[in-house]
């Protein structure tokens, strides 16, 4: 008996999707375990889009100090930005080493505490994922149910909320200060900022990220980022204190204590 060819076609499908389903270790709920120290390994901090080397705003730091190039990391090679607050994003990349809130050790918001050049940590309950972040000592706190109320106040970090798509950890984050910027190029964003976070698994070593942005009074339309994040393997990974706070303190501060000891 010759089965209709649109059974035949939805049983290859489901056989394709079962042969690509992660098949690595799992909680004790029965999804993918993603606990472990993670990294990327890409310039996107410097900037989103594709770019080439170029001199560090210090120029004594030499090639220390110089910016590299990066192949980019947003869907497109385009951010949508509105003509006014394209502007602004010119503004502030030209002035980033005196604008930038990551110069000055503040919290750095969402998605950018994932792809700053720091690792962070995962941890999994049942009913809840934290992230904690080695920059600033900053941390998420992610119930895995639905957003039932607004978010009380606004944050850095934002409100986040989230919910399996298969092996897929979907994180819904809104409730965002206009603080924090997306990069060191100038990209910001305002307070009406919605970021959806995917996380899947692609083995046990590899995470492939995804963020779509999302903003009304900035850009034109949501636009998405990815990368993978990849797991620190040493025997001994964790997280080491990163208390920044006193080094702008320093910055800030040093000169005048200087001026007025004399």
């Amino acid at each position: 008996m010759r089965l209709p060819l649109a059974v035949m076609l939805i049983a290859l499908a489901t056989g394709a999707a079962a042969q690509t389903r992660y098949s690595g270790p799992r909680t004790a709920d029965g999804e993918p375990d993603l606990n472990g120290i993670w990294q990327t390994l890409n310039s996107a901090d410097w900037d989103l889009l594709p770019h080439a080397a170029a001199a560090g705003p210090v120029l004594a730091l030499g090639a220390a100090g110089a910016e590299p190039p990066g192949l980019g990391v947003v869907e497109g090679d385009e951010i949508p930005y509105l003509p006014a607050a394209a502007v602004q994003k010119k503004k502030n990349g030209e002035h980033w080493l005196t604008l930038d809130p990551e110069v000055k050790c503040f919290l750095p918001g969402v998605p950018r505490a994932t792809y700053l050049p720091y690792p962070f940590q995962i941890v999994q309950t049942p009913g809840t994922v934290v992230i904690t972040y080695q920059f600033a000592s900053a941390t998420r706190l992610i119930p895995i149910k639905a957003r039932t109320e607004d978010s009380p106040a606004d944050s850095w970090m934002g409100d986040s909320y989230g919910k399996w798509d298969g092996d897929t950890l979907v994180v819904d984050v809104k409730g965002f200060t206009d603080g924090t910027w997306l990069s060191r190029a100038g990209d910001f964003h305002s307070d009406e900022l919605h970021v959806v976070e995917r996380y899947t698994p692609l083995s046990r070593e590899v995470i492939q990220y995804e963020a779509t942005i999302e903003d009304p009074k900035t850009f034109t339309r949501p636009w998405k980022i990815s990368m993978p994040l990849y797991r620190h393997l040493e025997k001994n990974a964790q997280l080491l204190e990163f208390k920044c706070v006193e080094f702008v303190e320093e910055l800030m501060y040093g000169p005048l204590r200087k001026q007025t000891s004399k």
